[in-house]
Formats: structure tokens, C-alpha cells, sequence
């Protein structure tokens, strides 16, 4: 955990390859995602956020706005990394995007149950299959 995480919205190419390249890595690699599933053609419509750690691209996630919703999507933490609260970092940071923005109404974040890491006692769970 060395190096100060870093989670923000990027739109320089070269930090979007490295959302897709993470994507790339969890959802299809790790995961078994087929590639025409996590390549749907939307991220040019999406707001895409990176999460570093001492300059290195560890986590990310897209949202997508459709009128006055804000979906979260494509939530992914490298393995290495995961169980730091990371992800619920990247989750909190949008969250605060999102809700201030005076267009937004509602934020929908579908995912399934078994991809969520649950902080309660020793309840953990393991990662799903397939992006949100």
C-alpha cells in the first residue's frame, strides 16, 4: 500500500486506455467476461474515473448519464488491491460527483451481490462475473 491513492475524472486518451486496460484485466482476463460483453461502445458517452496509487492505475469505474441519471458502472479493482477500500473509495468519490450535480435525480448502481466486499464482522464476499 505504499504511494497516496489518487481517484479522479480523467479525459486525456492515455488515462482512458488505462480505465479500458483495467477493465480489460479484471472483467475479461480474470474473470472470464466475454469481449464483446465489456466492449459495448458506450465509453465514448461515458465519464470515466482512475484510481492510482503512486502514479500506478490500480481501479476505475464509468458513468454514464442518461438525462437526469447517473449510472455507475464498469467497477473494477485490480486483485492486488483489493480488500483496501479502494473500491469503496472510487464509489464515495462519485457519489459525490454525482450528487452535486443540479442535473442528476437519481443514481443507479446495479451489481450483484457476491461482487460486493460486505465490511460487517468476517462476512466477505467474492467477486462476480461480468461488468455492471
Amino acid at each position: 500500500m505504499a504511494g497516496t491513492l489518487n481517484i479522479r475524472i480523467v479525459v486525456v486518451d492515455d488515462d482512458i486506455a488505462a480505465c479500458q486496460a483495467l477493465r480489460r484485466t479484471v472483467f475479461i482476463e480474470e474473470q472470464g467476461v466475454s469481449e464483446d460483453l465489456e466492449i459495448d461502445g458506450l465509453d465514448d458517452t461515458c465519464t470515466h474515473v482512475l484510481a492510482t496509487r503512486g502514479g500506478v492505475p490500480i481501479a476505475t469505474a464509468r458513468i454514464r448519464f442518461l438525462d437526469d441519471v447517473a449510472k455507475i458502472q464498469r467497477v473494477c479493482v485490480l486483485s492486488a488491491h483489493r480488500g483496501e477500500g479502494i473500491g469503496a473509495a472510487v464509489m464515495r468519490f462519485i457519489l459525490t460527483a454525482v450528487t452535486t450535480a443540479s442535473s442528476v435525480s437519481t443514481v443507479n448502481f446495479t451489481a450483484k451481490v457476491s461482487s460486493i466486499r460486505i465490511r460487517n464482522g468476517s462476512s466477505r464476499h467474492s467477486p462476480a462475473r461480468g461488468p455492471s
